[in-house]
């Protein structure tokens, strides 16, 4: 078997026109960002390769920073891969940065943390209490990248409910109730997929601001359920807006039942942020030798690289 290079991607992307990250099956005719790469690494080395991402995002869900990893027999300079690469996709995916790695690193498995920011444009801002709230219009170049939220909301009590996230929980009710959607759960804690995937998850922040007229909520941790984040967010709303207090976040929680909590807030207000890692040595010749993990039978070596050189080259 030839010798492969592990490589690490820095990609952002507009998910408004994508149905996903995760690669949909050729009848369903799905345009995913894991298959247009795919797509995209194929027509530039001649190696079919399936990129995996540090997390799946649901469609209409956007990327400052999703990580990417994936391994090519073509020896190609990095520098040469993310020129071509840009030169390749279409506009609402980027190549930020490209380098090689360690056989040993994983997008997913090696993660050790993961941000996401969620943004939400106020419609309704009540500047004095007790008075009708101003009512705002949506943009209609901002309205795929936030929820536009039709409800007053006071900050205060969303902050005070934020914070009782921090720590360790069982974020059942905060997952997706679907069990076959679950299954495309965002889980990084372990390298091979356990039979029931853990609810407990460890939140290091959790806060709202605003920022640019818009309502803003970081959280951080060492692993998302799928739909953790839009679940939160929406129940979080819902105590802004007044329907439910920031001492019922506790007993949500405490339930362990998805009924238990908000409804699931837009897709597309989410935003992965960073993802970080363990520091990762720089790649030795002998990792180049390493075929512990599987690679596809179908690559090809110098073609590839040539082809690679060419568009980058064209994209000068």
């Amino acid at each position: 078997m030839a010798a492969t290079t592990n490589w690490k991607l820095t990609l952002a992307y507009d998910g408004s026109h994508f149905h996903g990250w995760q690669i949909q099956s050729a009848q369903s005719g799905l345009c995913t960002i894991q298959g247009t790469l795919a797509d995209a690494i194929e027509r530039l080395t001649g190696e079919r390769v399936l990129p995996q991402g540090s997390g799946r995002t649901d469609a209409g869900v956007h990327a400052l920073a999703q990580i990417v990893s994936f391994r090519l027999a073509a020896p190609v300079p990095a520098a040469n891969l993310q020129r071509a690469l840009n030169r390749i996709l279409p506009a609402g995916i980027r190549v930020l940065s490209a380098e090689e790695v360690r056989h040993s690193f994983h997008a997913r498995h090696s993660a050790r943390s993961k941000t996401y920011e969620y943004r939400i444009f106020e419609r309704r801002i009540r500047a004095t209490p007790g008075q009708p709230a101003i009512e705002r219009i949506c943009s209609p170049f901002l309205a795929p990248y936030a929820w536009d939220c039709r409800w007053p909301l006071s900050l205060e009590p969303m902050q005070q409910a934020a914070a009782s996230l921090i720590g360790t929980h069982d974020f059942t009710s905060m997952a997706a109730s679907d069990p076959d959607r679950s299954q495309r759960d965002d889980d990084d804690s372990t390298s091979h997929r356990p039979a029931r995937l853990n609810p407990v998850k460890t939140i290091t922040f959790a806060e709202w601001f605003r920022r640019d007229d818009l309502l803003l909520f970081q959280i951080g941790g060492n692993g998302f359920l799928h739909h953790m984040v839009r679940n939160i967010v929406g129940t979080l709303v819902e105590i802004g807006r007044g329907s439910l207090d920031p001492s019922d976040l506790p007993r949500i929680l405490a339930a362990r039942d998805r009924t238990a909590a908000g409804p699931t807030a837009p897709a597309r207000g989410l935003y992965l942020v960073e993802v970080l890692y363990d520091a990762e040595p720089t790649p030795q010749a002998e990792d180049h030798n390493n075929t512990g993990c599987p690679v596809h039978d179908n690559a090809v070596g110098m073609s590839g690289s040539n082809n690679v050189r060419a568009h980058a080259e064209a994209a000068s």
